[in-house]
């Protein structure tokens, strides 16, 4: 049984009040160490130290602190086995998955904004009248960085890089359910020269530690990454404080399958948007929109692809899906199956929690599910699930996939297949979300802008987005003399 500890100011230290959490291996159902369950005191510290740090990491050259980024990099890169085997221990994910995508994505956050803060160049502006607009961007200061729990290190160095790239310290808080690659990250800190106080990160649960830091005055944003509901919090405690808000949240994503499209990617790429992760992603595809000329031939190829994906132990090679995160999630998925039935829908594949031998047979695993023969405004089709649940849904226009594609209340992504382009397009510029691939899923150029619409989110992260949310514009207008 392992204590984890806060890293305040350079230094690992447990939490003043003393209090701790469980945290569970999802493969197994058992307890594997103990993380704080910091309070307002621990923020204070870490904004504290933060706060100090500031004005020498502000100003210091942008080389520099890419510089230290590449190292932070390169630390991880280094223990990149180790870090893939803490992360699939913490979220239930197949080991192979955690090497292949979550750690080489959080080396390259880091390289990416280490080297794309030093592009993020100030603007001039000449108006024609004899004078010239210079735009420039500082650093906000200390911001808060609350990141979740299905790809912790990958989602915590998405935000954490840029702010620190633009001069910014951070107070971060990684979920208390997958506290152990942002435990070590300290580590990888403390070897890489990161100034002390330059990066904090904070334990503990949403209702401690996370209110502590968007209720602090001298937290100048807040940047967060989960829930809707949680987001809708954070906004009623932030937006009164006029802190700038990044909020990545839910989705209800649609996966829009025409009957020109070259079939057998599709559905090679279709089973990946479904269930990577074990569904727990927010840009999975949840919702298959399938055109009625295809729907029968797509239906029983998607189904036997799927009953032949293999759930088991994250640390098997063959394990195509790992546990999902907690033994309330498996039920809050669990619940959702059964109330598809409810509203009049087919399981037409798994459906049920599942068993694996060995030291996993209290784990909380779960078959994939395919559910048919529901409407597209009941509530499986309207509610995030979060799981490997996917329903599908047939279409016969153009204009009623678009339209089953903007019911629900989310916007952030959307998949289109199609061998037609102009087609693909036409619909892709009607679809209420963020990002839109176009016979392709999980395809991201870090330059781009990445966030929802409606009830997905606040804001964009990734390339200058990022560094302008961390950043407060300031126009100096001077006229020669």
């Amino acid at each position: 049984m392992e204590t984890l500890a806060n890293y305040i100011n350079g230094e690992f230290i447990p939490p003043k009040s003393g209090n701790y959490m469980d945290v569970y291996e999802p493969a197994t159902g058992q307890v594997y160490a103990k993380t704080p369950d910091s309070n307002s005191a621990d923020i204070d510290d870490a904004v504290q130290s933060a706060t100090a740090a500031f004005e020498t990491w502000s100003n210091i050259s942008r080389n520099e602190r890419s510089k230290i980024l590449h190292e932070i990099a390169n630390g991880i890169e280094s223990r990149l086995d180790e870090f893939a085997e803490y992360e699939s221990r913490d979220t239930g994910k197949p080991l192979e998955l955690a090497k292949s995508v979550d750690i080489p994505r959080a080396v390259t956050n880091f390289r990416f904004f280490a080297d794309h803060a030093l592009e993020f160049e100030t603007e001039s502006i000449l108006d024609g009248n004899g004078s010239i607009n210079k735009v420039v961007r500082k650093p906000l200061g200390v911001v808060g960085c609350i990141s979740p729990w299905n790809l912790p290190l990958y989602l915590f160095s998405w935000k954490i890089a840029p702010a620190l790239a633009s001069g910014n310290c951070v107070v971060g808080k990684p979920s208390e359910l997958t506290p152990y690659t942002a435990f070590k990250l300290g580590e990888i800190c403390q070897e890489a020269g990161l100034p002390k106080g330059v990066l904090n990160i904070v334990h503990g649960s949403g209702q401690n530690t996370g209110s502590a830091i968007t209720s602090h005055p001298e937290i100048k944003a807040i940047s967060f990454t989960g829930g809707t509901k949680t987001g809708e919090t954070i906004s009623r405690t932030a937006a009164p404080l006029f802190k700038k808000l990044s909020l990545e949240l839910g989705g209800k994503n649609p996966n829009i399958i025409f009957a020109d499209c070259d079939f057998d990617t599709m559905l090679t790429s279709t089973i990946k948007s479904s269930f990577s992760n074990q569904g727990e992603i927010c840009l999975c595809g949840s919702r298959i929109l399938v055109e009625d000329a295809i729907y029968e031939k797509f239906r029983d190829a998607f189904v036997e692809k799927t009953n032949a994906l293999i759930v088991g132990d994250p640390n098997d090679d063959t394990s195509k899906l790992g546990a999902l995160i907690s033994k309330e999630h498996l039920e809050k998925v669990l619940a959702y199956v059964a109330l598809a039935k409810e509203e009049g829908g087919t399981v037409l594949a798994g459906g049920k929690k599942t068993s694996i031998n060995d030291r996993c047979e209290n784990g909380y695993f779960m078959e994939p599910t395919i559910i048919d023969g529901l409407s597209a405004d009941c509530r499986t089709n309207q509610e995030e699930i979060f799981g490997p649940v996917v329903t599908l849904i047939p279409f016969s226009t153009e204009a009623e996939a678009v339209a089953i594609a903007n019911s629900t209340d989310y916007g952030l992504a959307a998949t289109i297949w199609s061998g037609n382009p102009d087609k693909a397009n036409r619909v892709a510029d009607q679809i209420d979300a963020g990002i839109v691939w176009i016979n392709c899923w999980m395809v991201r150029d870090l330059r781009t802008p990445f966030g929802g619409m409606k009830s997905s989110g606040v804001g964009r992260e990734g390339g200058d987005e990022a560094l302008r949310f961390f950043t407060e514009p300031k126009n100096i207008c001077m006229r020669e003399v």
